[in-house]
């Protein structure tokens, strides 16, 4: 993929992350001037029968314009482009320079583990929460928060949401024996998910809970998944 140009107009330079749900890279916007960089996805249905690609145009058609509309907030990136070419699907949009909350919440060797203060942890989640309310306000559950789809924004310190895991459905679309289209996974990241949600149920609360998480890894610096649960109820031990 790298050098291709996507509809004549969108170079790849780099990949930037490959994952279960499609690949995603760094390009160029060869059509405006200086050829600004943008962040270009790429996702392809598991399965390639017929019927299963138009269930998945759909809703590839459908969670593009809900990005879009997402994006007409400042800390959700805009939306440039969504179309399909040669059978796979394509979003194209805003490039965000900066780094992801990882760098923030947690950092750690066998030497030295850091932590936020809890007044700099009640300002992360009053961040997130700012821009997560505007989205909740659109009707839209983003089910895959966790630091890695959190950005800090270098341009202005401010955090920005990326990734939402809606448009993951598409790479898990598939048809059963009874002839129907389904979906054979469940969107979000182990240790942010809340039961009904790894379910297959989300809700707003949903994530609400991955916040609170992070506000759990950010006061004892630790990973969600480094920490122990207790047995008999699941909760995580972590005071």
């Amino acid at each position: 993929m790298i050098n291709k140009i996507l509809r004549r107009r969108y170079q790849i330079i780099s990949e930037l992350h490959k994952g279960g749900f499609g690949r995603t890279y760094l390009a160029l916007d060869l059509d405006l001037p200086n050829c600004p960089q943008c962040v270009v996805k790429q996702l392809t249905p598991s399965d390639p029968r017929p019927q299963v690609f138009q269930i998945a145009k759909n809703l590839f058609d459908k969670e593009a314009k809900i990005l879009h509309r997402l994006g007409k907030h400042e800390q959700i990136p805009q939306l440039f482009a969504y179309f399909e070419e040669d059978g796979q699907f394509y979003l194209v949009q805003e490039f965000i320079e900066g780094y992801d909350l990882t760098k923030e919440i947690y950092s750690w060797n066998k030497f030295l583990r850091s932590r936020l203060r809890e007044y700099q942890t009640v300002q992360l989640l009053t961040e997130i929460l700012s821009v997560l309310k505007y989205v909740h306000k659109q009707n839209v559950i983003h089910r895959d928060l966790k630091p890695q789809n959190i950005m800090r924004r270098k341009s202005d310190g401010k955090i920005v949401l990326i990734d939402f895991g809606s448009v993951k459905e598409i790479k898990g679309l598939t048809v059963t024996n009874t002839g129907h289209t389904t979906t054979t996974i469940v969107v979000g990241t182990a240790g942010y998910m809340p039961m009904e949600q790894a379910a297959g149920q989300p809700k707003f609360c949903s994530d609400i809970y991955a916040v609170g998480i992070m506000a759990i890894e950010a006061l004892t610096g630790v990973n969600v998944n480094l920490l122990p649960k207790d047995i008999s109820t699941g909760k995580i031990i972590w005071k």
